[in-house]
């Protein structure tokens, strides 16, 4: 690779960098796409869930040639206690049905394809390739120094999609050691379960899929969630944390996951399961006052590594395709002026946060502190919904007004009035 050029070098070939690396190639732009892992997919984690409209942005109609699990047809959302859980959600049939509205995904699998959509556009893909620092020449970074023998390779610009804990962005002084506050820590496995057996488990027909998210005793009242998806024939199962949470609870998050598993309340949906895959990663949880410099002068951050995680809508590989998009089209901007500086690359700063991503990052900006600060959120809230579901809907007699009052009178003198307002309104002011 020594002394070849590229008009831009995209580091990691996740969803970001991906997305990046085909519009810019589409482009006619000369991509070099680097990759540290076996192959694209290989060291990435996400539970697996694909949104379809931002992936339908880069590649139309992906649906009908993509490895693609399940299109969701039912998002659960569930409250657990020890013994019982409270449930909520929606199933609709128009979601399984073109276009859809998401689906369920392996990640080994789908990002080797999306990867290769941007080498038939004309990117050329390098794996099991480290990147060790970028070339920065006169305050602007022309290159990547790589671990190959003669590895250092040049570009006008360099976008940097090298995950949540962005070696290379820290090393450039663009954002410091993330706090265990601005992370969670996920696991999760994937266990095998024939087609047949999920189906009648979950109530799906073939080629529909379903998704829980966990609240409540899945997290041990550390601020996080369980999830539990359906593959075609296997399950996602995981729970993810903040650090911190883990931390102050001194718990290890394998144990927290096993607890999940065994929960009477999931055990029988992964009865005869079988483990196949067991992952740990790291997310940017931090969200819109976590968001790093983005934009220097030759180089650009994508995805995980510019902290784009909506953590309270689970949604993080769309906002990363967003990004990588948005990257590319600056880059051919910037190719077309023949100016590579911060000043001209920080359009792509600005398109960003007039998107969906920039605007929901900043619209649940104080969320993760906030929850994280008062903890009686997790700890006393969500055991007191499945405790009030449980009185209201045991028929004994009593009138469901007196349920009703007795209900919120056991609220009032479980945080007092006045500290039962000031959480609601808390909570309100946060997520509105």
């Amino acid at each position: 690779m020594a002394n070849e050029k590229f008009d831009v070098i995209v580091v990691g070939a996740g969803p970001a960098g991906a997305s990046c690396a085909l519009t810019a190639a589409q482009a006619g732009l000369k991509v070099l796409l680097i990759e540290r892992g076996e192959y694209p997919g290989s060291k990435n984690v996400m539970g697996g869930v694909l949104y379809r409209k931002q992936m339908e942005e880069v590649v139309p109609e992906f649906w009908k040639e993509a490895p693609l699990e399940r299109p969701v047809v039912e998002q659960r959302f569930w409250v657990l206690g020890e013994d019982s859980l409270f449930n909520v959600g929606y199933k609709g049939m128009e979601w399984a049905k073109e276009p859809y509205n998401n689906f369920t995904v392996l990640r080994a699998k789908f990002d080797q394809w999306f990867a290769n959509k941007a080498v038939e556009a004309g990117a050329l893909l390098i794996t099991e390739t480290v990147v060790l620092e970028c070339i920065v020449e006169d305050n602007r970074v022309v290159g990547v120094r790589t671990d190959r023998p003669d590895g250092d390779v040049y570009a006008d610009v360099v976008v940097l999609c090298d995950g949540v804990n962005s070696l290379l962005g820290k090393k450039l002084g663009f954002h410091k050691e993330l706090r265990p506050d601005e992370v969670a820590l996920a696991v999760m496995e994937v266990m095998d379960l024939p087609a047949a057996k999920i189906e009648e488990r979950f109530n799906l027909e073939p080629n529909q899929g379903c998704t829980i998210e966990i609240f409540g005793d899945a997290t041990k009242g550390i601020l996080g969630t369980a999830f539990l998806y359906t593959n075609k024939d296997s399950l996602n199962i995981g729970v993810g944390t903040t650090l911190s949470g883990l931390i102050k609870a001194k718990l290890r998050p394998y144990d927290l996951l096993e607890y999940v598993k065994n929960h009477q309340m999931i055990k029988p949906l992964l009865k005869e399961a079988k483990p196949s895959e067991y992952a740990a990663h790291l997310i940017p949880e931090g969200g819109y006052h976590s968001i790093p410099k983005i934009v220097g002068n030759g180089v650009i951050l994508c995805g995980d590594a510019a902290q784009l995680v909506n953590a309270i809508h689970r949604e993080g590989s769309n906002m990363a395709m967003t990004s990588g998009r948005l990257a590319a089209e600056t880059v051919v901007l910037a190719k077309q002026a023949n100016d590579f500086s911060e000043n001209m690359l920080d359009t792509y700063r600005t398109k960003l946060m007039e998107s969906f991503v920039g605007q929901d990052l900043k619209k649940y900006k104080d969320v993760t502190h906030t929850f994280e600060s008062y903890p009686q959120y997790f700890k006393e809230y969500m055991p007191f919904i499945n405790k009030a579901a449980s009185d209201f809907f045991t028929v004994d007699g009593t009138p469901k007004r007196d349920k009703q009052k007795k209900i919120f009178s056991s609220m009032m003198e479980r945080r007092g009035k006045w500290q039962t307002f000031q959480d609601i309104y808390r909570a309100w002011k946060v997520m509105k």
